[in-house]
């Protein structure tokens, strides 16, 4: 195991931990409130980031982060080359409905790349990690030290399988998956979609509505090291550290290996 492996499982301790605290707030009658962009948060939000952002920080002395809502109270922060994203709690919406499809998100990003990651869903307790190498595995919130097996994507069928999302389903997403033949289409919440794709249960997510870049890296990260890839749709590299656009995502398209088109 080498050291980005060590750092994603690193990440995924914390998220873990981060799961025991939303976990908590989930049993609760919790308050949802609309942010400034009317996107819902709720005090597992607030507490989740919290405890990761000091973690962070320790395991990674003064490499910036920019997590989600420390950047919607107090704007974005300069970040160079290596910079990490936090999604506290992926999947708000899902969190709200109470259907468990929501994640906690940590990636490291150096030169554009997420490089080690993890996406816990502490509902599912499912924890998936990546870094030179993936793993997944069943993980209860608050565990630290869990095994967890290596993971990869499978070879292309014949017949794709695609994951796509729930709330977020448009003419472009059609367009696509009937250009690629695609045989079925899964639908799952938050970053879980990337993970999906990594585990072997999908082979292609595409995305053509907008997203920010915490709410990708970690899936993105967890995807590259399964054996998959993240492009643009012409099929071009996938960046992060987008400032000039406020770290927002244009579309792209998520593979279980090498772009098919």
């Amino acid at each position: 195991m080498n050291e980005l492996d060590e750092l994603a499982l690193a990440f995924a301790a914390l998220a873990s931990d981060a799961g025991r605290v939303v976990m908590t707030v989930y049993a609760t009658d919790f308050e949802v409130r609309r942010k400034a962009d009317l996107s819902p948060v709720s005090e597992a939000d607030e507490a989740a980031e919290a405890l990761l952002v000091p973690g962070v920080q320790k395991l990674l002395p003064g490499v910036p982060i920019l997590a989600e809502e420390a950047v919607s109270r107090d704007g974005l922060v300069d970040v160079g080359s290596e910079f990490v994203l936090i999604d506290p709690l992926d999947g708000t919406k899902e969190f709200v409905s109470r259907n468990g499809e929501f994640t906690v998100n940590v990636a490291l990003v150096r030169d554009g790349v997420p490089i080690a990651g993890c996406v816990y869903a502490p509902a599912l307790q499912r924890m998936y990690v990546g870094g030179s190498t993936a793993f997944s595995g069943t993980v209860e919130p608050g565990v630290t030290d869990a095994y967890l097996p290596e993971m990869t994507t499978r070879p292309y069928p014949e017949a794709l399988v695609a994951v796509a999302s729930r709330s977020h389903r448009d003419a472009q997403t059609d367009a696509f998956l009937a250009d690629v033949g695609v045989s079925e289409t899964r639908s799952a919440g938050s970053s879980l979609k990337f993970c999906l794709v990594a585990e072997g249960a999908a082979d292609v997510y595409p995305r053509f509505g907008p997203t920010m870049e915490w709410d990708t890296a970690a899936g993105d990260a967890v995807l590259r090291a399964a054996g998959g890839t993240v492009t643009n749709p012409d099929g071009s590299a996938f960046r992060y550290g987008k400032a000039d656009q406020g770290f927002r995502n244009g579309p792209f398209i998520a593979w279980g290996g090498a772009p098919l088109r």
